[in-house]
């Protein structure tokens, strides 16, 4: 069922989106050089990694100065990439990801390697369902980056403070998930993303 939810509304919402999208991308390939979307290994349901679609919002080869973003002025973010990142639009194109089934619409938020091979035999659990666009660790830590901007160490706090309490979020929302539960999380995603 929940596979029939995802691939119908993410279809849907392509669709309907379409638009949108093909304005985005005009303007990341007017405003810099790169292509239009970024692409980054993710691990995924067991352990499986996969190629995660966003729109570009960094300069090419900005993950080579980290992974983290730090701040929503991170002056690696372009101009566009400020405004879609600001509205998560730079995440729609992982409704791709949702149809080919690497994703799920409702999901733990599929991490990289270098993070997943920190978890613990009991936080690899959220390794057990398939990754989402949007789950309740991402309502709860909305502002992330915003919050790592204000750390002396943010890898630190990343590592020893905020992926720890996602995971525990996760690890509650995989024991009693359901369809219901999943249109609850959407719903308030897109409240969050509108009403800041």
């Amino acid at each position: 069922m929940k596979r029939i939810f995802d691939l119908f509304f993410s279809t849907i919402g392509l669709i309907c989106l379409s638009p949108l999208l093909l304005l985005i991308g005009i303007g990341i390939v007017l405003e810099s050089k790169g292509g239009v979307f970024y692409r980054q290994e993710r691990i995924g349901k067991d352990e499986v990694p996969f190629r995660l679609f966003k729109f570009r919002s960094m300069r090419p080869d900005s993950d080579k100065k980290g992974l983290l973003t730090v701040g929503s002025r991170d002056n690696r973010i372009t101009k566009m990439g400020y405004y879609i990142r600001k509205f998560k639009l730079d995440e729609l194109p992982q409704l791709l990801n949702v149809i080919i089934g690497d994703m799920s619409l409702v999901g733990p938020r599929p991490e990289v390697k270098k993070y997943t091979d920190l978890y613990t035999i009991t936080q690899k659990k959220v390794l057990s369902v398939k990754p989402g666009i949007t789950d309740w660790a991402s309502l709860e830590y909305f502002e992330e980056s915003d919050l790592l901007s204000k750390s002396a160490d943010p890898e630190k706090t990343y590592i020893e403070e905020v992926m720890p309490a996602k995971l525990k979020i996760n690890e509650k929302y995989i024991l009693n998930h359901n369809l219901v539960e999943d249109i609850k999380i959407i719903l308030l995603t897109i409240k969050r993303i509108f009403i800041k």
